[in-house]
């Protein structure tokens, strides 16, 4: 399909919620492939479909070689476990990086790009990563959460 823009800090929808996937179809497999190209023509991990203005609960998630891509559709985080302080970062929000008090391991279900019931066990990096997108779904972003916001600073 295409690589869409990033919508930036700032943007309503950002703050907005997103609604139920009820099917697939043709429109759902265009905003999927969307969210990939997007993501893989960035630096980011992840993204969620608020962030390239669809207020759908959507997310695509790809650590490149540490696991496969996933595609989430109205994904939900049904079990957290523990706690630990984790720097986050935004492709809404370049430039700038927070402290955000994130669980260590999460249980997340949805349903997957064939409409079959998912779950994944994650800790680490992915249970970020499925927390922050999650978070966009709801209107929330990570600023919302930092304990500490700061700007990165470029190597001279």
């Amino acid at each position: 399909m295409a690589v869409k823009t990033i919508l930036q800090f700032g943007d309503n929808i950002l703050k907005r919620s997103s609604r139920r996937v009820e099917k697939i179809d043709e429109e759902l497999l265009a905003l999927a492939k969307d969210l990939k190209d997007t993501l893989h023509n960035s630096t980011g991990i992840g993204l969620a479909a608020p962030q390239i203005g669809v207020l759908k609960k959507v997310i695509f998630i790809d650590l490149k070689n540490q696991t496969e891509p996933i595609l989430l559709i109205n994904p939900k985080i049904i079990k957290k476990i523990g706690k630990e302080d984790s720097i986050e970062g935004c492709l809404s929000y370049p430039g700038y990086e927070g402290i955000v008090v994130r669980p260590k391991k999460v249980i997340v279900s949805g349903k997957s790009s064939e409409w079959e019931d998912v779950e994944y066990t994650a800790e680490g990096l992915l249970a970020k990563a499925f927390c922050h997108e999650i978070d966009h779904l709801n209107g929330i972003l990570y600023t919302d959460k930092a304990k500490k916001l700061y700007k990165i600073q470029e190597e001279e």
